[in-house]
């Protein structure tokens, strides 16, 4: 190619979705195995009639819908093409190459990439030993080129949660004209009361005159919609402002809206199905550290299996058995909770596992 492109995108790694094979059972992406609930399929079905128009690039219903729910005025939620988008956006709406992103690692895959295609720098904060957030490490990773913090809660992919004491300990510690972003993809599968909602939690920072506190929630999980790709997040209005600013216009379709506000109308719906998963969750795990596994405390809808180098046999054997999870080579394999036969069915297979 004779086009000139950035030099440092070269080394860029792609992100890896989760892998679907024919015939075998996907526990790879933490999709919500059931799919979305059948009166969000007929809106969806009545709203395709009237995709030659294009979408409220506002999502003006969705977001005073979300407004309402959250207890907070529409001007402080702005809706993204999926949580992830809403990711970029943010750290193009704080950085310049000049500035830098801290997060914890590992964490979401995108992070790094995303953070890398802005152009900014990045410091990738190891885990504790049991898997979790180092928030002390993280803030000693702060310095003055640092405008965006990601905490990943429960964090992806070990599922590890942090609690509300900690979490406000360190917003008060962090900068001023430092943001920090609740990550907070999997908060319906939350079951530890001390684990906060980090909307309220922001709440109480915004009163005592902390604005820099953001959260993000996506549809994609609990939702049932990843297909369609709609997310949304909360912060201080100059923030929400900002972030329509930097907004691919007409990006969250006219399917997406419609769908993510008929799953609002059956949320209590959706969170029985959520209770059934968190249950599930608790079984699998239990199985696993049976079978002789260390799998630490999950907060979302998959659990984490720290094999380090192990992790590539484990993979293979699993998908010998027609069972895709998620390998992260080196590190570990994250596992979607799915239905009780598919979880049956991965059981059975790392049961066998001798690697």
């Amino acid at each position: 190619m004779t086009v000139r492109t950035r030099a440092d995108l070269s080394a860029l790694p792609s992100y890896v979705p989760g892998k679907t094979i024919p015939g075998a059972i996907k526990l790879a992406s933490n999709e919500v195995s059931a799919g979305p609930l059948p009166s969000v399929v007929r809106a969806i079905a009545d709203a395709a009639t009237a995709v030659n128009r294009y979408p409220d690039t506002a999502a003006t219903d969705l977001v005073a819908r979300l407004g309402d729910k959250l207890g907070v005025p529409a001007g402080q939620v702005a809706v993204g093409c999926g949580s992830v988008t809403l990711c970029q956006q943010l750290v193009q709406a704080t950085c310049t190459q000049a500035d830098e992103v801290v997060f914890p690692w590992r964490s979401f895959e995108a992070y790094p990439i995303i953070t890398a295609v802005v152009g900014a720098g990045q410091t990738r904060v190891p885990l504790t030993a049991g898997h979790g957030l180092d928030l002390d490490a993280m803030l000693a990773a702060i310095t003055p080129k640092t405008r965006l913090v990601f905490v990943c809660n429960p964090n992806n992919p070990t599922g590890t949660a942090l609690r509300r004491a900690e979490i406000e300990r360190f917003i008060e510690q962090v900068p001023a004209e430092t943001l920090v972003v609740l990550d907070e993809a999997y908060k319906e599968f939350v079951d530890d009361p001390d684990v906060p909602d980090g909307v309220e939690l922001a709440k109480a920072q915004w009163a005592a005159g902390r604005d820099n506190v953001a959260v993000l929630r996506t549809f994609s999980k609990a939702y049932g919609l990843a297909g369609l790709r709609v997310g949304y997040a909360v912060g201080s209005p100059e923030l929400a402002e900002t972030l329509r600013k930097v907004y691919v216009p007409f990006s969250v379709n006219a399917l997406a809206q419609v769908a993510a506000l008929a799953s609002l109308d059956a949320e209590d719906e959706l969170m029985v199905r959520c209770r059934a998963i968190v249950a599930e969750r608790g079984r699998v795990r239990a199985e696993l550290l049976a079978a002789g596994f260390e799998v630490p405390v999950t907060q979302a809808n998959f659990v984490w299996l720290p094999l380090g180098e192990r992790t590539a046999a484990f993979n293979e054997h699993c998908l010998e058995h027609k069972v895709v999870v998620r390998a992260f080579v080196g590190d570990g394999a994250r596992v979607t909770i799915g239905e009780p036969e598919e979880n049956d069915a991965f059981l059975a297979a790392a049961r066998t596992f001798t690697g």
